[in-house]
C-alpha cells in the first residue's frame, strides 16, 4: 500500500492567504476555490465586488485542474485549436485558463481555481496561493 500527501485546513488557509493577498495587492475582486485530488470543493472565497458567476467558474476550474492533473489552460487551448469535441468531456466543466494543480513529491493532491480578472491574472492568483505553501 502507497501512502500520499495530502492537504490539512493549515495548507487550505495558507493558500487562500497568499492567493488573496495576490489579488488584494492588485485591486482584483476574485473568486478563490481550493478542492482536493478528486475535485471535491475544501474552500471557496469570494472577494468583496466579485462577480456572482464567478463563485461557480472559480470550483469548476479547480476540480477540472485536479481531474486532469495539469493546467485548465491546455484545454482551453485544445478547445481553441479546433478539438471542440472536448466540450463533451465528462465531469470538466471548467475548460478555461485559471485552474492549477498543486502537486507535492510528483503527486496532485488538490488545484486552486481563481476566476474574477483576465485569465492569465486568474493563474497569477492561483501560484500565488500555491506558492505560499512554501514547496
Amino acid at each position: 500500500m502507497q501512502t500520499k500527501p495530502y492537504l490539512t485546513l493549515d495548507d487550505l488557509k495558507k493558500i487562500a492567504a497568499g492567493a488573496e493577498a495576490e489579488a488584494k495587492a492588485n485591486n482584483w475582486a476574485v473568486v478563490i476555490s481550493i478542492v482536493d485530488d478528486g475535485g471535491h470543493l475544501l474552500w471557496l472565497q469570494r472577494l468583496d465586488g466579485a462577480a456572482p458567476a464567478s463563485s461557480h467558474i472559480s470550483p469548476a476550474k479547480a476540480k477540472t485542474a485536479a481531474l486532469g492533473r495539469r493546467e485548465t489552460k491546455i484545454y482551453e487551448d485544445m478547445i481553441n485549436n479546433g478539438r471542440v469535441a472536448f466540450l463533451c468531456a465528462p465531469e470538466l466543466d471548467g475548460l478555461l485558463e485559471g485552474g492549477v494543480p498543486i502537486v507535492v513529491d510528483g503527486q496532485c493532491v488538490g488545484a486552486v481555481g481563481v476566476s474574477g480578472v483576465k485569465s492569465s491574472e486568474d493563474v497569477q492568483i492561483a501560484k500565488a496561493g500555491i506558492a505560499a505553501l512554501g514547496l
